[in-house]
């Protein structure tokens, strides 16, 4: 169904649990993560790091939780030739404080395209390509020159610390988007005769985005 961007919120993590070890992530779908005593609850957001590249850096919501094991709702681990056993473990560290961004402006979102690779053999008159993944992916954005807001705030410490964050984009119907980035916003405002001033931010993000129905 077509859908307009009005209504849509974001929000940026600012507060988190402590750490929990996660020994093991098994092959399957969803994916199961052992964490001995971890405290985790059906729905808490979690980050996660992992020797698996395609899901380090990444934030997932926990479901099938047990007392020394959790679920990352949505993540399907079992291609072992893209998730191979036994190189899994990692961290999961809940995100306990989402605070929204307000008087948001413009948001774009750009990056995420295919990217190929191109080579010719000498012998031959055609050129081939590979896939090459996917290019660099990042949300930019104004926000109104407001230093009293709770977002501003944050924004402002992430950019100061370059600490790595999770980000939530809130759609109108309730579905939502998580996304690891960095931070970046300039203080300096925007400055145009008619235009209100406005703070450009740019979050850069860390993997690949998930999405939740609700």
């Amino acid at each position: 169904m077509a859908a307009l961007p009005n209504g849509t919120t974001y929000f940026v993590a600012t507060a988190h649990g402590s750490t929990k070890t996660i020994t093991a992530i098994t092959n399957a779908n969803p994916a199961v993560c052992t964490s001995t005593a971890h405290g985790f609850a059906d729905g808490d957001i979690v980050n996660i790091t992992s020797g698996w590249g395609r899901i380090n850096r990444r934030s997932f919501k926990v479901s099938g939780s047990l007392t020394n094991s959790f679920e990352l709702s949505g993540l399907d681990t079992s291609d072992t030739s893209i998730y191979p056993s036994g190189s899994s473990a990692g961290t999961a560290r809940e995100i306990t404080t989402f605070t929204q961004i307000v008087k948001v402006m413009s948001p774009t979102t750009s990056g995420g395209d295919p990217k190929s690779s191109t080579y010719k053999f000498v012998e031959d008159d055609i050129e081939y390509s590979l896939n090459d993944g996917f290019s660099a992916m990042s949300l930019t954005m104004d926000i109104d020159d407001d230093v009293s807001t709770a977002g501003y705030t944050a924004l402002q410490a992430l950019t100061e610390s370059q600490a790595d964050t999770t980000g939530k984009m809130r759609m109108k119907n309730g579905s939502y988007i998580l996304f690891g980035c960095t931070v970046a916003m300039n203080e300096m405002p925007k400055i145009a005769e008619g235009q209100i001033n406005r703070l450009g931010v740019v979050f850069n993000f860390t993997n690949k985005p998930v999405r939740y129905a609700s």
